[in-house]
């Protein structure tokens, strides 16, 4: 992407010379998370249509689609629209779709040659069999199944009204029944490796058993897909390549809360928030860091390894104890702090519990190659 010769500033400095709190990227280490799991997918001989939401960026879809920008999965319109502009084909709207996303929707259905849409009931296929698409072209709509996480989908249980769905999809004159849809959020929820796993074969058995109640009724379903970092970073599942797709996201940057569900180790976490000491007190055993929730989040407290909110790289005997908005409050988990070690204006690097979440706090990106920065990333922001 082109930017303005302010933009270009911090290229080829060290990461230590920017303003903090910052957000890094280590290109490296998201350059093989996004390969590891195109080579998952290779090795299953399915699709991944990679989820974009974690950083909403043009630079990182590049290296999860292994440069072809196509097959993704968007969680907002404006990132569809975004990538649309950016010559990304075969986007998938991933969010309930509502008769006030229309004219957005007919719109990006005239600019692509494929552009899917999500449904989770009768009620919207019918609106989009009265709404006449793009000439030449139909509306393609997924169906958003839910297989155990109680949020956006058909339960998986309810056979006749995911039939009703694709019935009505199939048959209708303006729409194409494209696939089944299932997001393994459940996997979050999983208290050790081997939970993630069943949860995961959990959603790929109840999706395919649902692929088949279709096949039985004469209706074809093209694509059927499970997805959720923690349920596709494990070791190829052979059930696995029954499906066609795959749709997780958060592998490009991984992050603490991944790593504690044993998707990655701490070595592949690709982000870092930067920040520096601004003081010290020792009568209640704190230093203040000007990394405060607006440029963290208050996720994870107490679901990590160590107390706190997240792990401080090459620091384990610190913990984020508390934030305000700009300000954070370290202590100790063993013992008193050394002052020494963290003089004023030292610079510390946190390990972020949910680098989506994170990154949302920040309008770019420093990316860098062994700590010099190389690149600057601008995520697309709104809905």
């Amino acid at each position: 992407m082109a930017h303005s010769v302010v933009d270009m500033k911090w290229l080829g400095h060290p990461v230590t010379s920017l303003p903090t709190p910052a957000f890094l990227v280590d290109h490296d280490k998201v350059a093989k998370n996004c390969n590891d799991m195109l080579n998952k997918c290779k090795q299953l001989g399915i699709k991944l249509r990679a989820q974009v939401k974690t950083h909403k960026t043009v630079e990182g879809a590049d290296l999860q689609t292994g440069g072809t920008r196509r097959c993704i999965v968007t969680s907002t319109l404006h990132e569809a629209e975004m990538y649309a502009n950016n010559g990304f084909e075969d986007i998938l709207y991933g969010y309930p779709l509502i008769p006030f996303h229309l004219q957005r929707c007919y719109d990006l259905r005239s600019k692509l040659q494929q552009f899917h849409v999500m449904v989770n009931n009768c009620d919207i296929v019918t609106t989009l069999n009265k709404t006449e698409p793009p000439a030449g072209k139909r509306w393609s709509a997924f169906i958003k199944v839910d297989a155990g996480n109680n949020r956006a989908g058909v339960c998986w249980q309810n056979t006749q009204a995911v039939v009703d769905m694709a019935c009505q999809l199939s048959d209708g004159p303006h729409t194409e029944f494209q696939g089944l849809y299932v997001h393994c959020g459940n996997s979050y929820s999983a208290g050790n490796l081997e939970q993630v796993k069943t949860v995961r074969d959990l959603n790929v058995e109840r999706a395919l058993h649902l692929t088949q109640e279709l096949q039985q009724r004469g209706i074809t379903c093209k694509n059927v897909g499970i997805g959720s970092t923690p349920s596709c970073s494990q070791e190829v599942s052979t059930r696995m390549s029954s499906l066609t797709e795959i749709h997780p996201g958060n592998y490009i940057f991984y992050d603490s809360q991944q790593e504690s569900l044993g998707s990655c180790s701490m070595d592949d976490i690709a982000v870092r928030v930067m920040t520096r000491v601004v003081s010290h007190f020792p009568d209640r055993g704190q230093i203040l860091i000007d990394c405060g929730f607006a440029a963290l989040t208050k996720q994870g407290y107490g679901k990590i390894s160590i107390p706190g909110y997240a792990h401080f790289q090459d620091n384990p005997n610190l913990k984020l104890v508390d934030m305000t908005q700009e300000l954070g409050k370290v202590e100790a988990v063993h013992g008193k702090l050394d002052y020494s070690q963290y003089p004023i204006g030292s610079i510390l690097y946190i390990y972020p519990f949910h680098s989506c979440a994170t990154a949302a706090m920040y309008p770019v990106y420093y990316v860098h190659h062994n700590n010099c920065i190389t690149e600057k990333w601008y995520p697309t922001r709104g809905w």
